[in-house]
């Protein structure tokens, strides 16, 4: 039996707080379409208080930024980074084009593109989320992307330094400090001075997602990436003290983060909570992770580990951390979750920020459909047809004749046809 002993949000709840933002992207994107670096520059100061000669940042300054920063800074971006690289050329690797011979005469083959230009967001506004850079700019980069563009907001009146560095190590062509709507609408509209991209990638705010939802089909976009999520799975292997820094460790990053624990332990569900409130006491981040966790916070027990996961796939979380004897039963049986972390000796924060996976990842139930970001959202496949022989246009075109006019296509009939005439072998 399941039974739910802590409960967030309503659906309706969230919905309501929805439209607001979707109405106000919908007016900014139109005003910047219109207006273009005029109106980027009117919202970048309305909601940044910045508005520099320009937007993008030169090579002394990108240089300033670099040195400014501790030698070990340094280092740790270019560790962090290293793994992600590292992972996504294998990623890549795995990618291989085909050709094959499908019938006498006929060739079929796909090639692996990669897109052209690609935009890449990186939050910094609550905290500045130096590792978006990698996650976004590395993995384009090993994608063979050709024109990689960056943009962040400013951090306490100026680009932050750690940020612009991983994206300047990362590979990025050119680095912006634009924050918000403003710069997904620059970035994929284009300005006078920034000429627009083919897809937009990496996470942000509710605003940001909303603005790359109604720009997707003008531009490709990653994912449409909500509040980051976080699912624990439990039993009585794990401790209070584990699974309350686990839930809270990620609930800090804003208040509509919903982290669950789901667990076949009662010991447990009824522990876990006096362990959050310790927790909170001290932490540096406890007015946002309590607001997360009174709001949006679960607890939810299960007898079965069938339960646990049936649940679990219910619910499919961004991010799901398996706290059990059998963490590997979860990998087996789940479907549903953008990264597993599997075992008490990993956890999210080891994805986030630098063991090599990437941590954009599907949120608000998209992981029923879709993955994260890697380093094949940036690859286009693409298949392409080649007749060899007048025997197999013959025959192909015989086949397609037929099926056309099952559909009164007398057009596409025609162009059939009109190869059987020519490259038939039979005398008419």
């Amino acid at each position: 039996m399941i039974r739910y002993l802590k409960s967030g949000q309503s659906a309706a709840t969230k919905a309501e707080n929805s439209q607001q933002v979707r109405n106000t992207v919908e007016g900014i994107l139109d005003d910047i379409g219109a207006h273009g670096e005029k109106a980027m520059r009117q919202y970048s100061e309305k909601f940044d208080k910045w508005s520099p000669p320009s937007f993008r940042l030169s090579e002394t300054e990108i240089e300033e930024c670099i040195r400014s920063l501790p030698r070990q800074v340094i280092e740790d971006i270019q560790f962090a980074q290293t793994q992600i690289r590292n992972f996504a050329l294998v990623q890549r690797a795995a990618l291989q084009d085909v050709e094959v011979e499908t019938l006498p005469g006929v060739v079929l083959g796909h090639k692996n593109i990669p897109v052209n230009s690609v935009g890449c967001y990186v939050p910094g506004g609550r905290y500045p989320m130096v590792a978006s850079a990698h996650m976004s700019v590395v993995t384009a980069k090993a994608a063979g992307v050709k024109r990689i563009i960056a943009t962040a907001p400013p951090f306490d009146g100026a680009p932050h330094p750690a940020i612009v560095a991983a994206m300047h190590l990362g590979g990025a062509d050119e680095i912006y400090a634009i924050g918000g709507v403003q710069a997904v609408a620059a970035m994929a509209l284009g300005t006078e001075t920034i000429a627009p991209v083919d897809m937009i990638v990496g996470p942000g705010n509710a605003y940001v997602a909303e603005a790359k939802r109604q720009l997707f089909g003008r531009i490709g976009i990653d994912l449409l990436a909500g509040p980051t999520e976080t699912l624990i799975i439990a039993d009585d292997s794990c401790d209070p003290e584990m699974a309350a820094v686990d839930l809270i460790g990620q609930a800090e990053h804003g208040p509509g983060s919903p982290a669950v624990l789901l667990t076949s332990s009662a010991k447990l569900a009824a522990e876990t909570p006096k362990a959050i409130e310790e927790l909170l006491g001290w932490l540096p981040t406890a007015a946002i992770a309590r607001e997360a966790w009174e709001k949006n916070g679960e607890i939810i027990l299960c007898d079965t580990q069938d339960e646990l996961v049936a649940e679990a796939d219910r619910i499919a979380s961004e991010h799901v951390q398996v706290l059990t004897r059998d963490p590997d039963y979860f990998l087996r049986h789940m479907t549903n979750y953008g990264s597993l972390f599997l075992g008490h000796r990993t956890n999210v924060a080891y994805g986030d920020k630098v063991i090599g996976t990437n941590h954009t990842l599907p949120t608000m139930k998209a992981a029923r459909y879709t993955g994260g970001l890697w380093v094949g959202k940036f690859i286009k496949t693409c298949t392409y047809q080649r007749v060899l022989t007048d025997e197999a246009s013959a025959m192909i075109g015989e086949y397609c004749s037929r099926l056309c006019a099952i559909e009164n296509f007398s057009g596409h009939k025609e162009q059939a046809d009109l190869r059987v005439r020519r490259y038939s072998t039979q005398v008419a």
